[in-house]
C-alpha cells in the first residue's frame, strides 16, 4: 500500500483530519492548505505542509511526516528539512511538526541528539496502534482503515460508511469521505477494479444519487477555491460565482490548469475560454 500517496491525498482533501488527531477541532484547518514544499539548493522535499492562508489568525506552519518504514536516521533528516525551511523562509512566526508512526516499533532508537526537540511542545509523535476509535471523530476511523488488517478491512470500511451517510449528506465532506474510504481500500485490495470494490461496499447504487453528486460537486469546488487562495491571492465573488456554476468536468480541469497559475488574470482566462 501506497501510505504516502494515500495520507497525502486524505489531509489534502480535509486537513481537519491532522488536527482530529491531535485531539483538536478539525475547524481548526480551515486557515491552512495542506501541500508540498521544495528546497530547491539542498534538493530536499517536504511532503507535509500546512501552510497558513494570509488571513489566517493563527499563522503556525504545521510540518508532517508519515513514516511506516523503520528509518534509523530518521530525525536527522526531519529536522534538517524543518531547519533549512525555517532558514529559507525567515518570515515563519511559529511551526509545529507531527509524525504520524503505524506502530511505536517503527520509530528509530531514541535519539538524545534530538531530545529537546522530542520532549518540547512542538513535536508530535503519534501512533495510529494506539488510536482509539471516538464515535464522532471520521478521520480518526480512517487512520484505523488505513493500518486494519486485510481480513477486516470491509468491515471497518462498511463501518465507517454507515457512520458517514446519515450525519453528513447535506455536507460537502460526505462525498470527500466516502471517497477516501474507497481509495484506502483500492490500495489495500489491489487486485480488485474500483467497480468490483464499489459493489463490496455497496456503494454503486448511492453514487448515482442527486445528494452525492451534490455533495462531491459541492466539495471539489471548496478545493479549488482553497488551492486557488494559495496561488492568485483572493478571489473575487465575482470569480467565485462563476467557479460554483461550473460542471463537474469543468471543475475537474480547472483543478489540473490552476497548477500552472501565477496571478488572477490567469484565472480570469482561463473562465473566459471554459465556461
Amino acid at each position: 500500500m501506497k501510505t504516502d500517496s494515500i495520507f497525502y491525498r486524505i489531509f489534502k482533501t480535509d486537513p481537519g483530519i491532522l488536527f482530529e488527531l491531535l485531539g483538536q477541532p478539525s475547524e481548526v484547518a480551515q486557515g491552512y492548505e495542506f501541500t508540498s514544499v521544495e528546497i530547491k539548493q539542498v534538493a530536499f522535499r517536504i511532503d507535509g505542509v500546512f501552510l497558513p492562508t494570509p488571513e489566517a489568525t493563527d499563522q503556525t506552519v504545521w510540518f508532517v511526516e508519515v513514516q511506516f518504514q523503520r528509518d534509523p536516521v530518521f530525525y536527522q533528516r526531519f529536522f534538517s528539512e524543518i531547519y533549512l525551511y525555517l532558514n529559507l523562509h525567515p518570515e515563519t512566526v511559529d511551526w509545529q511538526a507531527v509524525v504520524i508512526y503505524p506502530k511505536r516499533s517503527i520509530e528509530p532508537d531514541y535519539p538524545q541528539v534530538f531530545r529537546a526537540n522530542l520532549n518540547s511542545d512542538q513535536v508530535h509523535r503519534i501512533y495510529l496502534e494506539d488510536l482509539d476509535e471516538p464515535l464522532d471523530s471520521l478521520g480518526v476511523g480512517l487512520m484505523q482503515l488505513i493500518v486494519a488488517d486485510s481480513a477486516d478491512t470491509v468491515t471497518q470500511a462498511q463501518a465507517l460508511l454507515s457512520r458517514v451517510q446519515p450525519q453528513e449528506q447535506t455536507n460537502p465532506r460526505f462525498a470527500a469521505i466516502m471517497e477516501l474510504i474507497e481509495t484506502i481500500v483500492v490500495y489495500k485490495f489491489p487486485q480488485l477494479s474500483r467497480e468490483e470494490i464499489e459493489s463490496m461496499l455497496g456503494l454503486s447504487e448511492l453514487k448515482q444519487t442527486k445528494v452525492y453528486q451534490e455533495a462531491y460537486q459541492e466539495g471539489e469546488q471548496s478545493l479549488i477555491l482553497r488551492q486557488l487562495s494559495r496561488r492568485i491571492g483572493d478571489v473575487s465573488p465575482e470569480m467565485r460565482s462563476q467557479i460554483q456554476s461550473l460542471s463537474l468536468d469543468q471543475i475537474e480541469a480547472l483543478g489540473e490548469a490552476l497548477l500552472d497559475f501565477a496571478e488572477p488574470a490567469d484565472l480570469v482566462s482561463w473562465l473566459q475560454e471554459n465556461s
